[in-house]
């Protein structure tokens, strides 16, 4: 398990419940290395400002994320960690791979995911 403050998808089961039963979700696949952990800290950053985005970590080297994650179209190509996707009724609607600033999370945020209000609040 990953040692970030998200919470962790640690089945491929639990993915599908979570894409199926949340409207908006940005999961977070990576390791506990140096590119990774500014992504975590950056998601951790801002969930508060986006409460009805469901954020997750999860685990680059295992089962769920080879399943999962690794396997999607929108990362068939991504070399560097972590893999982020962001997911909105079930569907993928932004993947990005390697470290990312707040800014950069922020304007995918705003753009796939945001309320008018989470994007206001989160300025």
């Amino acid at each position: 398990m990953l040692q970030t403050n998200l919470k962790h998808v640690e089945t491929a089961a639990q993915y599908r419940e979570l894409i199926a039963s949340n409207e908006k979700v940005a999961i977070v696949c990576g390791r506990m290395g140096p590119m990774c952990i500014p992504v975590y800290g950056v998601m951790e950053a801002l969930s508060p400002k986006y409460p009805d985005v469901a954020f997750y970590d999860m685990e680059f080297d295992s089962q769920v994320g080879r399943e999962t994650i690794r396997s999607l179209p929108e990362t068939r190509n991504f070399n560097g960690l972590p893999f982020t996707v962001y997911f909105r009724n079930g569907k993928v609607v932004a993947a990005t791979s390697s470290i990312q600033t707040k800014g950069q999370v922020k304007e995918i945020l705003d753009r796939h995911l945001a309320t008018e209000a989470s994007a206001s609040a989160a300025l």
